[in-house]
């Protein structure tokens, strides 16, 4: 028999279980000091993300440290303990300005930053007082790397040409990694600062030529080490992985020929740590789930596992002595906090008790991995959120990630939450175009072949209604971002696929897109989408906005309204040409955010309003 949770409205019950879900508070990005007995991070339980100290043993409360009204981005401990250097989206902007505090909330003061088109993108700590990062003025494409004084506020320019995101500079400060070129085809260059010479750490032809991130210095300088695509083995899908590189450096610090250190076939190498013992810790991402290990950095042989309580782990930081590892972990049931990870192979990890307290588990379900065939053939995955007590097909939300290049991961998700607590299905895939699946599949929808991941969009409904999970005319599609646009894509080109819609800071135009979002953000996004100009009758055949007349289903859009990434015109153009055509729209914009929904009060809003909109049209 078919079990349907269905309702003529929100009930008292699932509004306060809304309530309880996206007021969750977390706490993220966490840098220990250098006598690793305090961690500085990053915490919304005031309303708004904001910088907080602690002590690890936890024996006074956490002191916040940023201005009332700063949304605190990124944080990192200076070397000596002097500073906490942290990076600000102003007014929810995405153009982030660079600050630095005392330990005890002093001198605090602004660094980087202070024209309004700029930004600031994190760096690290090179000497006391030194801090370096890369700044998009904001006038083109380009960042520099730029060396920062923080306490006579000097800038030292050390790098240029082209977009360079530092990644690390020498003891010395004489030579530069950063990672430059467009989205796709990133790579490691040495720049060395006397000449401005820029060299790429490894050629095309070798493993990791065609896509390198995350460059950094050996503790002696003799070599350089890298997070890099390698070559895919024939006849084994996905097996174009990222692993880890080393590449030596002569006494001119001209790089030399590369060695594959560490990779595996089943999983992609998402960070890494070279510590002094002669080991790396290496953390992998397994079809979205994290998976933690010690390798020999001679042979690549693995160390020990280091298990962790919860599948995914998206930041993390490292004493000085590689010893302690104090991890931000979250799963389906559990938002961002901050855990004592024992990197020895002896105990468990601890939560920090300073972390906000979760909310009640039983509201919150734990998604399957589901896997299944693209109309071509390809294999697809996603996250299932089934409602407790449905045993059938049910009214079903499928809810797209932004990037493209993002991924559905098993991390705590509200608004997939909210849904299920309305009694909706949540099913969140992974088509091509994203993430943690090697390089082909990531970029198996740029440019012209987008066509083929709107192709995954049907085949993703097909499937769940075939398997009997969803109900045939009452699914819904969602999409923060990227997967905004897909899902107006979806709504425009299959009319009859999809109920209704929702999106939040989706693109109605790659045109307008190209047009108004950052410069530098622009010229990244070229080999993703396509050129603004030489493509622009392509950009125009696949963006909704040019057809519109076709849809026929009720469509919320939201968006913030500070938002300079995909700026806010996108829904305003998109609802005010439907609402001229006398469809079934409204606009929801939340006042004072950017691209990412932050403040608590809105991601309650716009929790609430969604689980509105899909229980009412579906």
């Amino acid at each position: 028999m078919t079990d349907v949770l269905r309702s003529p409205g929100l009930s008292t019950e699932v509004r306060l279980a809304i309530a309880e879900i996206a007021a969750a508070a977390g706490a993220w990005v966490p840098a220990l000091s250098p006598a690793a007995d305090r961690v500085a991070y990053v915490s919304d339980r005031s309303g708004l993300p904001r910088l907080e100290v602690a002590t690890l043993d936890q024996q006074t409360p956490p002191a916040v440290l940023s201005g009332i009204d700063e949304e605190v981005v990124s944080v990192a401990w200076s070397p000596d303990g002097e500073w906490i250097a942290y990076l600000v989206s102003p007014g929810g902007s995405i153009c982030a300005q660079l600050w630095v505090v005392r330990p005890d909330g002093t001198d605090r003061h602004l660094v980087a930053g202070e024209d309004p088109r700029a930004t600031v993108f994190a760096g690290g700590w090179t000497a006391p007082g030194h801090y370096v990062c890369s700044i998009a003025p904001g006038d083109g494409p380009d960042a520099d790397v730029v060396l920062v004084d923080v306490v006579s506020g000097a800038r030292r320019t050390l790098a240029s040409g082209g977009f360079l995101a530092v990644t690390a500079v020498s003891a010395d400060e004489r030579t530069v990694l950063a990672r430059r070129g467009p989205r796709g085809h990133r790579h490691v260059v040495l720049v060395d600062v006397a000449s401005g010479v820029q060299r790429r750490v490894v050629p095309l032809s070798a493993p990791g030529g065609a896509a390198s991130e995350d460059g950094r210095f050996a503790p002696d300088g003799s070599a350089v080490y890298l997070r890099a695509a390698l070559p895919g083995r024939p006849g084994v899908p996905r097996s174009d992985r990222t692993g880890l590189v080393r590449v030596p450096l002569d006494e001119d610090r001209v790089p030399g020929a590369g060695q594959v250190l560490v990779a595996r076939t089943d999983a992609d190498l998402d960070a890494y740590a070279v510590r002094t013992d002669g080991t790396a810790l290496c953390v992998w991402n397994v079809d979205g789930v994290t998976e933690l290990d010690l390798r020999d950095l001679s042979s690549g042989e693995l160390v020990r596992a280091v298990p962790l309580p919860e599948p995914v782990m998206p930041g993390w930081s490292l004493s000085a002595d590689g010893g302690l590892l104090l991890a931000e972990l979250t799963g389906p049931t559990a938002p961002r906090s901050l855990w004592s990870v024992p990197l020895d192979g002896t105990g468990e990890a601890v939560p920090l008790p300073s972390s906000p307290r979760r909310p009640d588990p039983h509201l919150l379900v734990t998604p399957v991995c589901l896997r299944y065939p693209a109309a071509d053939g390809m294999e697809l995955d996603g996250w299932l959120y089934t409602p407790p007590g449905v045993h059938g097909p049910n009214r079903t939300v499928v809810t797209f990630h932004g990037g493209p290049e993002g991924q559905e991961r098993p991390a705590f998700n509200p608004v997939a939450q909210s849904l299920v607590a309305a009694g909706l299905t949540v099913f969140a895939p992974n088509v091509r175009g994203s993430g943690g699946h090697g390089r082909a599949f990531m970029a198996a929808d740029d440019l012209a072949a987008r066509e083929s991941s709107f192709d995954d969009v049907v085949a993703t409904v097909d499937h769940l209604v075939a398997e009997g999970i969803a109900l045939p005319g009452q699914v819904g599609a969602h999409g923060w971002s990227y997967g905004g646009y897909l899902t107006l894509v979806a709504l425009t080109r299959w009319p009859d696929l999809f109920a209704a819609g929702a999106t939040l800071a989706g693109m109605s135009d790659l045109r307008t897109f190209f047009a108004g979002t950052e410069p530098w953000m622009a010229a990244a996004s070229v080999t993703e989408y396509g050129d603004p100009v030489t493509d622009r009758e392509m950009l125009a055949a696949i963006s909704p906005m040019t057809a519109l007349d076709r849809l026929t289903s009720p469509v919320l859009l939201t968006h913030g309204d500070r938002d300079t990434n995909v700026p806010v015109l996108e829904s305003v153009q998109a609802h005010q040409e439907l609402t001229a055509l006398g469809a079934p729209v409204e606009l929801l914009l939340l006042r004072g955010e950017g691209h990412t929904i932050v403040g608590r009060d809105n991601l309650l809003h716009l929790s609430e309003r969604v689980a509105e909109w899909f229980d009412r049209w579906l």
